[in-house]
């Protein structure tokens, strides 16, 4: 039995998880900002935004920029060495989830549908943001695009089909482009939030309704399961040796509560049997961002 414990606490709804130069950082939805826990718990706000649309998500480009993707009016954005935000990139739609790999690519994702407007379903897509700043979409069809991972060698990505109820894989080409499709792993009753990979070639999804976090292998097997007091949004291998589990976990009512939301966010950790590996970095193995 692995033991839970809480590293920290006091978020509202604690997103994007990312281990990046010996801390944990995440971005705090409804509080409108990006936080870094150190290893003893202590936090420290990084980014204000300067919006207030969420959902908003983080990764790290090569060069060490703060990539910053989001719903909101400027959706691209990335922190200049000044502190303030800039356009990385143009776009018309806001989006959910962002990973970079190791090229420098950026993959976004967005529903096709306002989710927190309560509109009715439409497939949602993955959005290709090259490093001179085009966008174009990569795939579609997608039942409620969430978190996404690729592998180390830059040739597969991974995405949370969360209505879906899967985890869904598609082949990288040269240009960034996504093809083939397949289902990387039907998880039954599982709905996936965010996602994280480690070196056995082994998913960690969080999973809302059912208040837990489950470690899969390709084909669906079930390798860990981890039961939660709340819903788990988020989760990211990190830590001195990449093999501590973050979860972040937060009460949930439903899309239409959320801005009303009191502080029960918590970031809690568990030793994981593997390291992390591919995309989002960890700053541990071989895929290392800025």
């Amino acid at each position: 039995m692995h033991t839970v414990r809480t590293l920290a606490a006091g978020l509202t709804f604690g997103e994007s998880p990312r281990w990046h130069d010996g801390r944990l950082w995440l971005s705090d939805w409804v509080a409108q900002r990006i936080v870094a826990i150190d290893p003893d718990g202590r936090s420290e706000v990084m980014v204000r935004l300067p919006f207030r649309e969420f959902p908003f998500s983080i990764d790290w480009l090569p060069d060490g920029r703060l990539l910053v993707a989001s719903a909101s009016d400027r959706p691209l954005l990335c922190q200049a060495p000044d502190g303030s935000l800039v356009t990385y990139a143009e776009s018309d739609r806001g989006w959910n989830e962002v990973v970079v790999d190791g090229r420098g690519n950026a993959y976004v994702n967005g529903a096709g549908f306002d989710v927190m407007a309560g509109a009715g379903f439409s497939p949602g897509i993955i959005a290709l943001v090259t490093p001179d700043g085009s966008v174009r979409e990569v795939a579609d069809g997608i039942a409620f695009p969430n978190g996404m991972v690729v592998n180390a060698d830059n040739d597969a990505l991974v995405v949370a089909d969360s209505y879906g109820h899967r985890l869904t894989a598609f082949e990288i080409a040269a240009d960034g482009a996504l093809s083939n499709a397949r289902v990387w792993a039907d998880l039954g009753d599982g709905v996936p939030d965010g996602i994280c990979m480690d070196d056995a070639g082994a998913i960690w999804y969080a999973d809302v309704p059912n208040k837990r976090s489950v470690r899969v292998r390709e084909g669906g097997e079930v390798l860990q399961t981890l039961d939660l007091d709340d819903g788990c949004f988020a989760c990211m291998l990190g830590g001195v040796d990449g093999s501590t589990l973050f979860m972040l976990t937060a009460e949930w009512h439903g899309f239409d509560r959320m801005a009303d939301a009191k502080q029960t966010g918590r970031v809690v950790t568990a030793p994981a049997p593997a390291p992390s590996a591919g995309y989002p970095a960890s700053g541990y193995g071989p895929a290392r961002s800025g």
